[in-house]
């Protein structure tokens, strides 16, 4: 009886133990992450001819940029930040 007493106690030291290292880990591994700095090399984008740039938003992986178009329409292009690519175009127009 004294014997499983004393490896019932040993495995929840065990047991205890690992889940401590695991919890260690995720911490070590997301404060890293946090830290990465991504980087591309030089990419072109095409813009509509004649446009000008109204507004930019950024979120935490891509770049909205917004042109206002010479006939009031407006041409919005998505730019993933990671690797400086646009993924898509979206062009609005007003209804008459």
């Amino acid at each position: 009886m004294r014997s499983l007493k004393t490896l019932v106690v040993m495995m929840g030291i065990i047991l205890v133990g690992g889940f401590a290292l695991l919890v260690a880990m995720a911490v070590g591994k997301l404060s890293r992450g946090a830290n990465v700095v991504r980087s591309f090399a030089s990419t072109t984008i095409d813009i509509p001819r004649d446009a000008q740039i109204g507004t930019m938003a950024a979120g935490a992986d891509r770049l909205v940029l917004e042109f206002v178009l010479p006939d009031g329409a407006y041409h919005l292009i998505i730019v993933d930040l990671a690797t400086g690519l646009p993924l898509g175009t979206i062009t609005l127009h007003a209804q008459p």
